[in-house]
């Protein structure tokens, strides 16, 4: 997940309401017959976000971590967790009435199989430690290159950008760059069209680079912190470095879990998502069991509120741990039109962590790490803000970094959206004033390890943000209008009686 970034608008912290800890109870009868005007954003006309409460996805997170507990510890993709959970959601959808559907996607899958090794062999000897230095880019080849170390238009933000960057690059050497405007698949790939052996990509900011190639690549490839590579660049003509990479890539099939609900405009999808898998290394119980048990929370209360004006597609997906396979499956799979249906997309990645914070996605495109976001994305954005607004919390935007499965939706055109309550970035003074929480610490410490269990879930953060994901699903459900210029079918499907064509009475 993307460091965070503070907004100076953000508000301070109030007490939450704790409206929604308990279950509904009776009052709820009451309130189902009575809907959600059209397009409203008013928090307190919503049915959805009391329905769905923090008792109910506690159920959910507990049966998916007894999941994990049994079939190896974890939920990752390909593996009898993951195949059980799925089964699970399944099961839970159909009891709420959907017709849920395995959508099955063949994609390469990377392995690592040792520690990878970065070795700086001169002018001094140095190793440096694999996780706390660097790590393997996934989807490196593998192999084991020895050569000079050259970096590569190193203090550029275009470092290794384009072929020209590479002119007179010495066949078989190690090219060292920099971190910035393109992807890193494009600076493996122009490294190693040069003649390169290997390359060492360093990080623009704290900590070492957790990357991707996006597919097999010509040359082993590892991310370094920002410390190390701008060592390595200092150290001049007698560098030589030896990289090491032992991985693998397979050729497998996975599923997602796609359900959907039997009323609503079929031309005017509202779409709802979060990743089913876990990591191999635990079970994934805030990352992201808390977003899977949301959703389907979310889903089996909507069901009880009638057929709603636009279609709700919930998805559950897959392989997103090892690199967002399951939705950018899903979306390429779509045909032209499929696409063109689908009005928005809501993403929930990580709802409970530990030292929590309330962010919401960047549809505006404020942040300076965030990724262009299609129009009507600012309007999503505003819901999520007017909502916390109302129940008197502070909330503010985070990046639309391209770490979650909102990435195949965006690039596809299609206005995104989400919540996060943060991961691997550290918390700052202010927002351990708007939160709670320890300043100094990462949002969750438990980020992709073992620790993520159900006894690390904030039950506080899920109560919080999903009131938010209720509101978000129930306002889209009946009015798109302030995110794709789609009003309701009331208004849309009314009769045209003219009385009059240019100056001519017909009745």
């Amino acid at each position: 997940m993307p460091t965070r970034q503070r907004s100076p608008e953000t508000r301070r912290h109030l007490p939450p309401s704790a409206k929604r800890l308990a279950s509904a109870g009776a009052s709820v009868a009451l309130v189902l017959g009575l809907g959600l005007a059209p397009g409203t954003a008013n928090a307190d006309a919503a049915v959805l976000p009391t329905l769905v409460t923090t008792d109910g996805i506690r159920e959910h997170v507990e049966n998916l971590s007894t999941i994990a507990e049994y079939n190896g510890g974890n939920r990752a993709t390909n593996t009898p967790g993951y195949d059980v959970a799925a089964d699970y959601v399944a099961d839970q959808l159909k009891r709420a009435g959907y017709r849920p559907k395995r959508e099955k996607y063949d994609y390469e899958m990377w392995d690592e199989h040792s520690e990878p090794v970065l070795t700086q062999l001169s002018p001094e000897h140095r190793e440096f430690t694999p996780e706390d230095d660097f790590a393997t880019m996934s989807y490196s080849t593998a192999g084991d290159v020895t050569g000079a170390g050259v970096a590569v238009d190193y203090d550029s933000q275009d470092s290794g950008c384009t072929a020209d960057d590479f002119a007179g690059f010495p066949d078989g050497a190690v090219a060292v760059v920099k971190r910035g405007s393109c992807t890193f698949t494009s600076k493996t790939a122009n490294a190693a069209d040069a003649g390169a052996a290997g390359i060492v990509i360093a990080n623009n900011q704290e900590g070492a680079l957790l990357g991707t190639v996006g597919e097999e690549s010509a040359i082993p490839t590892v991310g370094s912190t920002a410390e190390t590579g701008d060592a390595l660049a200092a150290a001049g003509d007698g560098l030589e470095l030896r990289v090491r990479v032992d991985a693998s890539v397979t050729e497998e099939t996975s599923y997602n879990v796609v359900a959907e609900t039997k009323g609503g405009a079929r031309d005017n999808v509202v779409m709802v998502g979060a990743h089913l898998d876990s990591v191999p290394e635990g079970p994934g119980m805030n990352d992201n069991a808390s977003g899977t048990a949301t959703v389907l929370e979310t889903a089996q209360q909507l069901a009880k509120l009638g057929g709603p004006n636009n279609r709700v597609r919930f998805a559950f997906w897959g392989t997103e741990e090892q690199g967002l396979i399951g939705s950018t499956k899903y979306v390429e799979g779509l045909k032209e039109k499929e696409r063109e249906r689908i009005a928005l997309y809501l993403n929930f990645d990580m709802l409970g962590s530990p030292n929590y914070g309330r962010f919401v996605y960047d549809g505006r495109g404020e942040l300076d790490g965030s990724l262009p976001p299609p129009s009507g994305s600012g309007a999503i954005q505003k819901t999520f803000e007017d909502y916390f607004e109302q129940e008197g919390l502070a909330a503010e935007p985070t990046e639309f970094s391209g770490r979650s499965d909102y990435s195949a939706f965006m690039e596809a055109g299609i206005a995104s959206g989400g919540l996060f309550s943060g991961g691997d970035g550290t918390k700052t003074e202010d927002q351990a004033d708007d939160y709670g929480g320890t300043a100094g610490e990462d949002f969750d410490p438990n980020y992709h390890t073992p620790a993520d269990d159900i006894d690390n879930v904030n039950w506080r953060a899920i109560d919080e943000l999903s009131g938010g994901v209720a509101h978000a699903v129930e306002t889209y459900s009946e009015s798109t209008l302030p995110v794709n210029g789609v009003a309701p079918r009331t208004f849309r499907d009314r009769e045209f009686r003219p009385d009059q064509v240019g100056d001519l009475w017909l009745r």
